[in-house]
């Protein structure tokens, strides 16, 4: 049987919000032992609003950004499923880390309007899904994770329009601009995005994106342009 996402998130937020509890009547019972011993009973009061309190409530939009997150993660080996904690930024690569999810060898991650490459990252993060959560529970997993990040289109569609428009952005948010997945990007219409892990970055990685996946997609481009060009001659 495959585990449903949604289900970790329940027990993730019951979990959250316990500590959450926990920490706010902590805070309280405080704030009521130092007002009763400074003499502060007119003055102030031991209540703790939520917006105070200094652990965070779950968040489903932003957890399943964060699930996103560590699949990228994953994909390019700085985190392992099979191992807690990094497994990657920098030093001697110990491919015995990987054993459920294997990491990109090109130390690129194309993000592309359609699935042009084998690697291409809608594609890696659906195998993701499917590896660690099962077989049987994909496309209910995969409704679930598309429905928290919201949009139109099927569930496919939707995660491959956040990694097209939204993943990076939240990168750099998240790391304060300094991010360490850098993207390479055609431009504003999206015809070509990549991802590299910086920590892995070797002097062929420029090289590597031109010619196994620029290169590529512009010839399938090109085929793509003569078959229509093919089609309203014989139309």
């Amino acid at each position: 049987m495959g585990t449903r996402i949604a289900d970790k998130y329940a027990a993730w937020e019951q979990e959250c919000e316990a500590r959450f509890q926990k920490l706010k009547t902590n805070e309280e019972a405080l704030n009521r032992i130092f007002i009763d011993i400074y003499g502060l009973q007119d003055e102030l009061t031991p209540e703790v609003e939520d917006k105070d309190v200094t652990v965070r409530r779950a968040d489903l939009g932003r957890e399943i950004r964060s699930l996103i997150s560590y699949a990228v993660g994953c994909l390019f080996g700085r985190y392992s499923v099979d191992v807690k904690g990094l497994c990657y930024a920098g030093g001697e690569w110990d491919a015995s880390k990987y054993k459920t999810i294997i990491p990109t060898t090109s130390n690129v991650l194309p993000i592309c309007d359609d699935d042009y490459f084998e690697d291409d990252l809608t594609t890696r993060i659906v195998e993701f899904v499917r590896l660690v959560y099962g077989d049987d529970t994909l496309e209910e997993n995969l409704k679930f994770i598309a429905d928290a990040l919201g949009g139109k289109g099927t569930s496919r569609e939707i995660i491959r329009n956040y990694l097209l428009t939204g993943f990076f952005a939240d990168h750099c948010k998240i790391y304060q601009r300094r991010p360490i997945y850098w993207l390479f990007s055609s431009g504003k219409k999206h015809g070509f995005k990549a991802l590299v892990y910086m920590h892995r970055w070797q002097k062929t990685t420029v090289a590597t994106v031109r010619t196994d996946y620029v290169h590529e997609l512009q010839e399938r481009y090109r085929t793509q342009l003569s078959l229509l060009a093919d089609q309203m001659q014989t139309a």
